[in-house]
């Protein structure tokens, strides 16, 4: 088990209705105490490619949002979780995340992954490699990232990244460089980020390339201890250095528990029980929570929690009562 780590809590926020709205949603975020405000790499607007993913419509994109957030606030940590590797070149990438963290004075937190909606790759005409390469690239990315922090001229001659004979700039404003977040659900992306993250977003096995059961399904309590022994077996003597994080993507501040776990369980063929302790999901009251996110941080190791911008204000009370303890 990992070295027990002090709680952090973040929220990630998809969509706004305008540039005054955003700044407004960061700043509560920041506010109400929150370490850190994320959004997701995704592109797709409304219509049959994104119905396929199940997945939410992101209306903004993440590198402008981003900086505009961080000009928005002052103390908040900004970051995407995560980043697809194979949306951008790399070095293009890196140069527009050292860019966020020189402006914001070092409060980036530099989330990376190697991509799963299908149907969002299809759409925008990128090729959707298979899950060997597209570790692969995350994995030379993430190699051009930490190189972007030291001193010297690029040198990555990989497979998918080949970028030499320039020297990165800006430089990290922190001289402890910038977190690294990897983030996937899979035995491969999680054992390459117990070996070479900061913080390691532990997430669905999106091996369907979509949202729904089987994703759900994989992410049970059970699956979450095994997602937890392949980052170990990757970081070795490292373990107890990495902070783990987690997405509560079914957070209901409520006094029914069990009847809101019962309907989420019933969308995702799972028990109740099932449900109620999904390391995914957060059903309860203030009290009830946060007893079982100390549980949680005890079986697990995991210390950081992302919950959804709707539920952020229900959630304050859990965020000052347990954050940096």
């Amino acid at each position: 088990m990992a070295t027990k780590k002090p709680f952090r809590f973040s929220v990630q926020c998809f969509n706004t209705t305008s540039a005054s709205a955003w700044r407004e949603t960061v700043q509560k975020a920041e506010s109400l105490g929150y370490s850190a405000f994320h959004l997701a790499d995704h592109y797709l607007g409304p219509g049959p490619a994104l119905e396929k993913a199940a997945h939410p419509v992101q209306d903004i994109a993440a590198v402008p949002a981003m900086a505009m957030a961080a000009e928005a606030t002052s103390t908040i940590k900004i970051g995407c979780r995560v980043f697809c590797t194979g949306y951008r070149p790399a070095p293009v990438l890196v140069k527009e995340a050292m860019t966020i963290d020189f402006l914001s004075e070092g409060r980036l937190e530099l989330g990376l992954g190697a991509g799963w909606i299908t149907s969002e790759y299809d759409a925008m005409g990128i090729e959707f490699d298979s899950p060997g390469k597209r570790i692969k690239r995350l994995e030379e990315t993430i190699t051009l990232a930490k190189q972007a922090m030291g001193e010297g001229p690029f040198n990555v001659q990989g497979d998918y990244v080949q970028v030499r004979d320039y020297e990165p700039v800006p430089k990290p404003a922190n001289k402890s460089g910038v977190p690294i977040m990897i983030g996937g659900g899979g035995p491969k992306v999680l054992k390459l980020a117990g070996r070479e993250a900061d913080i390691v977003s532990i997430n669905f096995n999106n091996r369907a390339g979509m949202i729904g059961q089987d994703g759900v399904g994989n992410s049970t309590h059970a699956e979450t201890q095994q997602k937890v022994k392949w980052i170990e077996e990757g970081a070795g003597d490292r373990f107890g250095d990495i902070e783990l994080e987690i997405g509560a993507y079914f957070t209901v501040v409520t006094d029914q528990a069990q009847a809101v776990a019962e309907q989420f369980g019933g969308m995702f063929g799972l028990s109740t029980d099932e449900m109620l302790r999904h390391p995914h999901a957060l059903f309860g009251t203030v009290d009830g929570i946060c007893e079982e996110l100390e549980r949680r941080r005890e079986e697990f190791g995991i210390s950081y929690v992302c919950v959804p911008n709707d539920t952020a204000e229900a959630f304050a009370p859990v965020v000052e009562r347990l954050q940096g303890k």
